[in-house]
């Protein structure tokens, strides 16, 4: 695949990370990251449009560079362009994990087993998202990687981690390191505990300043 294909479909989806229902996100980053990009892009614009969720003009020219060279329709693709693009984030997010999660975090110990040490991979961290107003049990993890490559690829591996240890919707947030960071991600890494360390110099691609 065209790496600037691939980036520009990534980097949507990051965007659209709070906005878009978990259930959906992460079936098209699951797409994304096996390569199947027709189904991506006769799906996305449909699920943007159903749900009224609104582009701003960077998002609406990633979506254009990403989808349309494999055959998205046009006129779905433009009715996405609105004007009421910058939803407020209606998430809050913590680092500590709630009542419900054991002492003992299969996830973080998975998490920390396959991506400790790794090649393109920089500071790993984890956040919990809570809705405003609801408890702790409408808590969602939140894992938070910084890499130098390979996003797709990546992000679809570790949901296939997640949902095998009992996560049926994860959100694998894998952000490039040169990213300017949507709202949403700022929010969850000023909240988040470290987790570990990829082999990617630590000093240049740390996800949250010293």
């Amino acid at each position: 695949m065209d790496p600037d294909i691939e980036y520009a479909c990534h980097e949507l989806l990051l965007r659209l990370a709070g906005r878009m229902p978990d259930q959906m996100i992460w079936r098209f980053r699951d797409w994304l990251g096996e390569g199947a990009m027709g189904t991506l892009s006769r799906t996305l614009p449909k699920s943007l449009l159903k749900h009224r969720i609104d582009l701003d003009q960077s998002e609406y020219r990633l979506l254009v560079a990403g989808l349309i060279p494999h055959g998205a329709d046009w006129h779905q693709v433009s009715s996405t362009l609105g004007v009421d693009a910058s939803a407020e984030n209606r998430y809050t997010f913590t680092t500590g994990a709630p009542d419900w999660v054991s002492t003992v975090d299969s996830v973080s110990v998975v998490v920390h087993a396959s991506l400790r040490g790794r090649p393109d991979v920089g500071e790993v961290r984890e956040s919990w998202r809570h809705d405003r107003g609801t408890g702790d049990q409408e808590a969602k993890r939140i894992l938070l990687v910084t890499a130098v490559s390979g996003y797709p690829r990546l992000t679809g591996e570790l949901q296939r981690v997640l949902r095998v240890l009992g996560d049926e919707a994860p959100s694998v947030e894998v952000l490039p390191a040169q990213l300017d960071l949507p709202a949403y991600h700022r929010a969850a890494l000023a909240n988040s505990r470290f987790v570990c360390v990829g082999s990617v110099d630590a000093s240049h691609h740390t996800l949250v300043p010293a």
